[in-house]
């Protein structure tokens, strides 16, 4: 990405920003405190803060919309005004990425720990299992969508599962899949389609869907149904999934994860030095009695 088009998509991110803060202050998640990661509100919590939110959310009946960030979909937003504004349209945004977690502090704000949309899912379905909650799984193959549905059967029996459809539909067939989970009354609605499609998909029919809870979850089913092998929990906590991928998928990730990660690291280097500009002239100003 130019140095022209990053500073672009900083001034628009700064004027969507204020309205997206005015968004989630005015929705369900009041319970998080939120901190400003390059124009973007991200919720201060951690995964039992998350899932607190959307206990509080399903028993008050609020409409919760749940978006996660890591480093490609940071530098998605900065590159795609669409998805820019479907993110911003949610009321609670978490960090999925460690990428994320890392460059918070690195800006001064920092934030307690990651929380990943395949660890909130699995542990929203346990509780769902405590609970009752009502769940409607929509994305991935019908393969891997059946899959799904018989391992939540099995590993949570308390989770009610109202209903469940593949992802591979067009644009066309849309509005019926609405009327499908609309009608099926979820209290959560998992999301299993890649970005920016899914983040399009509940930015666009988020008021019809008729469900208190959407979380949109990625690449998740292909893994709960043991299609895809997730990282191991040290590769996890190292923040190093992406490499893990990487190895997987070489010819397919390479230059992908290397743009990425180099655009993210611009991004964020840029910020730091804005942050440390302006500590230094506002030191100055102290200084010089300027301030006062």
């Amino acid at each position: 990405m130019s140095g022209e088009r990053l500073a672009v998509a900083d001034k628009e991110s700064k004027q969507s920003v204020a309205a997206a803060i005015e968004h989630v202050r005015a929705g369900a998640a009041q319970g998080c405190d939120r901190i400003d990661f390059l124009g973007i509100p991200v919720c201060a919590v951690d995964m039992r803060g998350a899932i607190a939110l959307v206990d509080s959310a399903i028993a008050e009946r609020s409409p919760l919309h749940i978006g996660v960030i890591n480093a490609a979909k940071v530098v998605g937003m900065a590159r795609d005004p669409e998805l820019r504004s479907a993110v911003l349209s949610s009321d609670a945004i978490f960090a999925d990425g460690m990428s994320i977690v890392w460059a918070s502090r690195l800006l001064g704000v920092p934030l307690p720990e990651r929380v990943t949309g395949i660890d909130l899912m699995m542990n929203l379905l346990a509780r769902g299992s405590e609970l009752g909650y009502r769940v409607f799984c929509l994305g991935a193959r019908e393969d891997v969508s059946k899959r799904v549905a018989e391992i939540i059967g099995r590993d949570f029996p308390g989770v009610q599962l109202v209903g469940r459809h593949h992802g591979y539909f067009s644009k066309d067939e849309e509005a019926d899949i609405v009327k499908l989970i609309a009608a099926a009354r979820p209290d959560m609605l998992f999301v299993a389609m890649t970005s920016p499609m899914k983040e399009n998909f509940l930015a666009r029919w988020g008021s019809e869907l008729n469900t208190t809870v959407t979380h949109g979850v990625g690449g998740s089913f292909d893994v709960l149904a043991g299609y895809v092998m997730r990282a191991p929990p040290l590769w996890c906590s190292l923040g190093l999934e992406w490499l893990y991928r990487l190895k997987q998928e070489p010819r397919r990730l390479w230059k992908r994860y290397l743009v990425t990660n180099t655009v993210f690291c611009n991004m964020v280097l840029r910020a730091w030095l804005r942050r440390v500009r302006a500590g230094s002239e506002a030191h100055g100003r102290s200084s010089t009695g300027l301030g006062s």
